[in-house]
């Protein structure tokens, strides 16, 4: 059996650093194989992109996530005990509780929630010189989650909320002060969850039948006892945190809208299925999550090559999406790309891959899809807007990225496109 192909260097942490996003994609490029190994923090890591990697790299057989996730992501983004660390029947069970909240009819209130927020910021920006989008839509969607979600927000602490809630993110894949602002944020963060909590356990709050504070304060776990506050705080957040994060495709969106003035005039014609089409592309085609970890559970084979019980396992979400073998010309913005997509759970995977019910880790990427169908429509549809001179360059090693200038518009008024 042949040996895995090596990256050359004792340790290639500091590569990844630098190279961020494009990381693994180079190295498959460089060894003609889906499959290398390297270190990283020292540690024995393989890397893998392609869909024939998702597919295995799903497989509940062969991999598991407890001991996989670097404690600076658990310290960040997810939180201790959390739905994307757990495995087998504590993971079926914690994920059932989080897809229950994922119904057509409460997904369509949490856009009526968001469909407020940007009517009330329309009224606000046409008498602000200039709006900073990625800032503002990270705070719309914030008001907006907590609302659906039952968690009480006073005016007053709304922009402080988002500051945190948008810390976890923006500190999870960053070193430096960066990386220890995201786990301060999330210590904030962590302490007001479970103050929510508590109250409503105690009865001193009340949440509506069904929302997600109140389903996630009473849900019993797999030893059929109520979730330990702690761990009932990470679960909160991570609702509230990744419908927060959907604030970067929003951003990537309007700059597709400006770069591409062509997709803007196909979205005002209603052309049949192109909203969907250009989401998709949105997220197939600008950097989200570079990659995810997970730890081999048994020794197995893929492709000739041995994988060892309990190494680290990376797979490239950035590169498969980018990968020239799935997608024709991939460094090209087409959304149309996607009229003839098969609908694989493989190989277009900006938020990870498998099925929503037991092996896939984001349950929120329906929410992602529905707000960002909307922000686009209001967008291109209900609002006009200058984008003045700016930074629109996105650093492939800033994880996770954003425009330099994080989108600027100004001059903003009600569109006269109907």
């Amino acid at each position: 059996m042949p040996p895995i192909p090596r990256d050359k260097g004792p340790d290639s942490t500091l590569r990844l650093v630098i190279e961020g996003y494009t990381f693994i994609s180079e190295r498959c490029r460089r060894y003609r194989s889906d499959v290398f190994q390297t270190r990283l923090l020292l540690r024995r890591t393989i890397c893998m992109r392609g869909e024939d990697a998702a597919r295995i790299f799903y497989d509940i057989g062969r991999f598991q996530r407890a001991g996989a996730a670097p404690g600076r992501i658990i310290k960040t983004l997810f939180g201790k005990g959390g739905v994307q660390v757990l495995d087998d029947e504590a993971h079926l069970k914690r994920k059932l509780m989080i897809m229950s909240l994922m119904t057509p009819g409460s997904i369509r209130k949490l856009k009526d929630l968001m469909a407020g927020q940007w009517r009330t910021a329309l009224k606000r920006w046409e008498n602000e010189r200039k709006v900073v989008l990625f800032d503002q839509v990270q705070e719309m969607l914030c008001r907006a989650v907590c609302a659906w979600a039952g968690v009480p927000l006073a005016e007053e602490e709304a922009a402080r909320r988002t500051r945190d809630i948008a810390g976890m993110i923006e500190g999870s894949g960053a070193v430096g002060p960066r990386h220890w602002q995201g786990r301060l944020a999330r210590v904030r963060a962590e302490k007001w969850a479970e103050g929510l909590v508590e109250e409503l356990r105690s009865g001193r709050l009340d949440a509506a039948e069904g929302s997600a504070l109140q389903v996630i304060s009473t849900h019993r776990g797999a030893d059929g006892r109520p979730l330990e506050r702690t761990t009932a705080a990470v679960e909160l957040l991570n609702i509230l945190r990744p419908t927060v994060a959907v604030a970067r495709f929003v951003t990537f969106a309007a700059m597709a809208l400006y770069e591409h003035p062509e997709c803007l005039q196909r979205i005002r014609s209603k052309e049949e299925g192109y909203l969907e089409m250009f989401v998709h592309e949105v997220r197939r085609f600008y950097p989200f999550f570079p990659f995810v970890a997970a730890r081999v559970r048994m020794e197995f084979e893929w492709k000739g090559y041995r994988f060892p019980r309990g190494t680290l396992v990376l797979l490239d979400l950035y590169g498969t999406n980018h990968d020239a073998r799935l997608w024709d010309k991939p460094d090209e913005f087409r959304p149309e790309r996607f009229r003839k997509w098969s609908g694989s759970a493989f190989n277009f995977i900006p938020q990870g891959g498998g099925n929503h019910y037991r092996n896939h880790r984001c349950p929120g990427e329906w929410i992602t899809i529905e707000l960002m169908k909307d922000a686009v429509e209001f967008l291109a549809e209900s609002v006009a807007y200058d984008i003045p001179p700016q930074d629109l360059r996105i650093s492939m090693s800033r994880m996770p990225a954003i425009p330099r200038s994080r989108f600027v518009i100004s001059n903003v008024r009600k569109a006269r496109f109907h």
